[in-house]
């Protein structure tokens, strides 16, 4: 999350938060899309993730393998969404990335 902002969000454990990416407003064609019309965003930039969750037996922690600034897709309806200040954010176990996008 930029300087500019006043709170800190701390995920727990495997969570991880996410700013959506917006799609694209226009087709190919250039018709702007209505509102209506979007699909929910699937790609994002990791602004924060948790330490990683326990493993089994409770002794060890597994390491995430996500980090912030890291560019991601996930799940279509994954995660749960919240809005801090003007933003909004996506709340979700770090199971619900599908990939990393790599330049």
């Amino acid at each position: 999350m930029d300087e500019k902002t006043s709170f800190k969000l701390r995920p727990l454990a495997d969570r991880v938060v996410v700013e959506p990416l917006d799609e694209e407003e226009k087709t190919a064609s250039g018709l702007l899309l209505p509102e209506t019309a979007k699909d929910k965003p699937q790609q994002g930039l990791i602004v924060a993730a948790g330490p990683g969750r326990w493993d089994e037996s409770g002794k060890r922690r597994v390491e995430m393998q996500l980090a912030p600034d890291d560019k991601v897709v996930f799940a279509r309806y994954s995660g749960t969404e919240i809005k801090l200040g003007d933003k909004k954010y996506l709340i979700m176990s770090e199971k619900d990335i599908l990939a990393v996008l790599e330049n």
